[in-house]
């Protein structure tokens, strides 16, 4: 046609332009609120409940309008929901796995047909998910509770577990925790965040009209996260697991203190999580996920670009052509805008360069994406990152380089690694400390991925197979028995002065013992001594060492230095040192049954057969050291997906009062043959058993500083244990102060506990019984972390 320029494919391409964005429709999610009207109230026992005079918090969208207005529940409230989830439990848990799986596999068929509304209502509430996600999920958890009693034996349902998310949280983090919870046989309590209190009280509805029974979902909606610890008070609840933002999971653990039951938390939205380029990655495939991920979605984690100093150029310019054109975005605050301005000033005056998509307003809340180049690990806006559009670039050299840059954050979330070189993406994968690891694609999220918090980013494991295991307990143990919090001075625990040590004429000599620490058979750093009597009271039978904080710090050092190689031994290396130990504990038997007698006064024959058996249970870790590892994972996409499990670190364990010899071999194994160093306190009633095996582990081909004996006053040695940031789990049996004190102590960082309280009466150490060998499985999973490792393929 005359006056028509012809266009080339590469012009066509050249200017193409994304088409216009479909227009979201809330029709569907605005008739329902209608039908509510707009007052949503909490959902107990299988209906809708709006209570009279109670104060209610209103819930605004994007733009500041009204979606709708939410109820506070009281004390009042609380109650008759946790009487109503305790029916809904035992209805729920008394059906058939069939039965629930059915259920489960109903509520997907109900998405199809109001799937719609959850979608509407989650993007009013800044709560984003989509209804294929929910199926999914739905599916593959409803494939758990089919085959709960087939693959997963001698685990038995808590009973009433509290699920809390914070303000920030999404739904996806929720419903990771509601329905493996509700899979394996729980009735769960729902205390959500602003943002996803009112799809939470559309999907109970929704799980209602499917056919869970009443009060095994229940939703409670408050103002602030102290209803969490109010429904933790209710002796009822048997567990609480939280996720979102790391300061409220803080202050759930600290307001938890004392009360007896677990607490599990995932601090998944605020981490900093490194995305690795290496010289050997299809950059503009790279560069458009990080454009993808870091700008364009909602971000619950602060990004952090590393980049091969020899592309760097390369990377700063196609970055530059990608940034030209994205929109401004919106912050929360005036005071948010600030803070932004604040960092990049910042970074300006520390010489990095800025590489924005547009200009920067002069005043609103709106800010553009900004790279900034240049910057250091130490910069604020790496280790503090402010709410806004920012992503700080750092570079390095060497593979060797880049995984200490993607390990410089406290927390241990997720990573992204680019590179084709297969061999570099698996050992930088292995070598990050996190729990997600995706290589040359954007963060996937699928329910069969089990993923654990590693450093400063959770207590627990959520997704597959191991997330069921937080809600569930070994069914030889009861639930254990809830308490009231203790009124302490936290500064004042373990500060109690040593007891003094008369001269006793009349009992000749004692035996000194010495501690074993760094290798070494050593005596305390303060130079004093704890007499050691039997349990049924009499003479002094020898004097142990009054370890106190240096020593624990020696310890570590020595446990740091020392746990990366065992880690990487082959697992059959580590099988043959354990298996040594068993046949250096044979060897020595009747000492440490002589031991075991004087100290408790069992008969030589009892004694003899409880290291009969620790020889047998270090028998069965040495076994275990090759046989129990993760696999590949079921992903619906087109890709390879495994997980892994990791060994946490450095452990310490405070040991029980009960079967001295036997449950300190049963922790030491756990610990060592998953590739951790150990440091344990031995029973402050019954320590002779263990210092008695320190002669074991000396002439052991074990590393030096990889277990460790500290012997003391207990409460003394659990406040060193507890203070120490290197220190990763603590294993307690003890007093309820010491419990409490943990519980409220140990939160920056964050250790993973497991708190028994044994009492001075009748010598209960958490229900456990040493000799059944199902301890085995608990102890280690108790002692490994997950890692998943997603390879997608064309």
């Amino acid at each position: 046609m005359a006056g028509t320029a012809t266009k080339t494919v590469h012009d066509i391409f050249q200017s193409m332009e994304y088409g216009p964005a479909a227009s979201s429709s809330t029709v569907t999610a605005q008739a329902w609120l209608d039908h509510h009207s707009r007052a949503l109230g909490l959902f107990i026992d299988g209906k809708f409940v709006r209570p009279a005079d109670r104060r209610t918090r209103s819930l605004m969208d994007s733009r500041g309008g009204l979606v709708c207005s939410t109820v506070c529940a009281v004390e009042a409230d609380i109650s008759r929901c946790v009487s109503s989830a305790i029916q809904g439990f035992e209805a729920w848990s008394g059906l058939s796995c069939y039965q629930r799986s059915k259920v489960l596999l109903r509520l997907a068929s109900t998405l199809g047909q109001h799937g719609q509304s959850v979608t509407e209502l989650c993007d009013m509430c800044q709560a984003p998910i989509s209804s294929s996600t929910l199926v999914r999920m739905l599916q593959y958890y409803s494939s758990w509770a089919q085959l709960r009693d087939t693959l997963i034996t001698n685990w038995t349902p808590l009973g009433v577990v509290a699920v809390v998310v914070s303000d920030d949280c999404t739904l996806y983090s929720l419903l990771l925790k509601v329905l493996p919870a509700l899979a394996v046989g729980n009735a769960v309590i729902i205390v959500p965040g602003q943002s996803t209190s009112a799809p939470a009280l559309l999907l109970a509805q929704l799980f209602m009209a499917a056919g869970v029974a009443a009060g095994a979902l229940s939703v409670l909606t408050g103002s602030d996260m102290s209803l969490a610890a109010d429904v933790a008070q209710n002796p009822s609840v048997s567990c609480v697991t939280y996720s979102g933002n790391k300061q409220d999971g803080v202050n759930l653990c600290k307001a938890t203190a004392g009360m007896g039951l677990p607490v599990s938390v995932s601090p998944n939205v605020g981490a900093t999580c490194p995305i690795i380029i290496f010289e050997s990655a299809d950059i503009n495939s790279a560069l458009d996920d990080v454009i993808e991920t870091v700008f364009k979605k909602k971000k619950e984690v602060h990004w952090v670009l590393c980049v091969q100093e020899s592309v760097l150029d390369s990377v700063v310019a196609r970055l530059q052509m990608r940034m030209v054109g994205l929109k401004c975005v919106t912050l929360p605050s005036n005071d948010a805008r600030l803070l932004v301005d604040t960092t990049v000033q910042e970074a300006q005056r520390k010489g990095a360069t800025l590489v924005p998509s547009c200009a920067v307003p002069s005043a609103g809340v709106q800010y553009p994406p900004t790279v900034l180049c240049g910057v250091a690990p130490s910069s604020p806006c790496v280790v503090t990152p402010s709410p806004g559009p920012l992503l700080p670039l750092m570079t390095f050299r060497s593979n060797t380089e880049a995984v200490t840059l993607g390990n410089h954050s406290p927390h241990g979330q997720a990573a992204s690694i680019w590179t084709e070189d297969l061999t570099l993406a698996l050992e930088t994968a292995k070598s990050l400390s996190v729990g997600s690891v995706w290589v040359n694609s954007h963060p996937l999220s699928d329910p069969c991925f089990p993923f654990s918090g590693h450093k400063d980013s959770g207590t627990c494991t959520d997704g597959g197979q191991e997330g069921l295991y937080q809600f569930l307990r070994p069914y030889y143990t009861s639930a254990l028995p809830r308490a009231s919090p203790v009124a302490m001075d936290y500064t004042k625990f373990g500060t109690d002065a040593p007891e003094v040590i008369i001269p006793d004429d009349t009992a000749g000599t004692p035996k000194s013992y010495s501690q074993l620490i760094a290798g070494k058979a050593s005596k305390a750093e303060s130079g004093c001594n704890v007499a050691v009597y039997p349990q049924g009271g009499g003479s002094v039978l020898g004097y142990c060492p009054d370890g106190g904080q240096k020593d624990v710090r020696n310890a570590v050092e020595a446990a740091i230095k020392v746990q990366p190689g065992w880690m990487k031994k082959s697992p059959s290396a580590r099988a043959q040192s354990i298996q040594s130990l068993a046949k250096g504990l044979e060897g020595k038997r009747r000492d440490i049954a002589a031991s075991i007698s004087s100290q408790t006064g069992l008969p030589m024959e009892e004694a003899d057969m409880e290291v009969e058996l620790s020889i047998a249970r270090l028998s069965d870790w040495a076994a275990y050291c090759d046989k129990v590892r993760g696999g590949t994972l079921p992903v619906p996409q087109s890709g390879s997906g495994f997980s892994i499990p990791e060994a946490l670190g450095v452990v310490g364990v405070v040991l029980p009062d009960k079967q001295p010899l036997l449950s300190m071999v049963t922790m030491l194994g756990a610990a060592i043959s998953t590739g951790n160093a150990i440091i344990m306190v031995p029973s402050e009633k019954s320590p002779l058993p263990a210092l008695t095996f320190i002669q074991v582990l000396l002439s052991s081909d074990l590393p030096a500083g990889l277990v460790n004996i500290i012997t003391g006053r207990r409460d003394q040695l659990t406040k060193a244990l507890a203070n120490h940031s290197v220190i990763k789990a603590i294993w307690y049996w003890g007093s309820r102060e010491g419990c409490q004190y943990l519980r409220y102590t140990c939160t920056s960082p964050l250790k993973t506990l497991h708190l028994f309280c044994q009492t001075d009466k009748d010598g209960k150490d958490g229900n456990r019984d040493w000799t059944h060998n199902s301890v085995l499985e608990e102890m280690w999973r108790n002692a490994v972390q997950w890692k998943s490792v997603w390879i997608p393929t064309a």
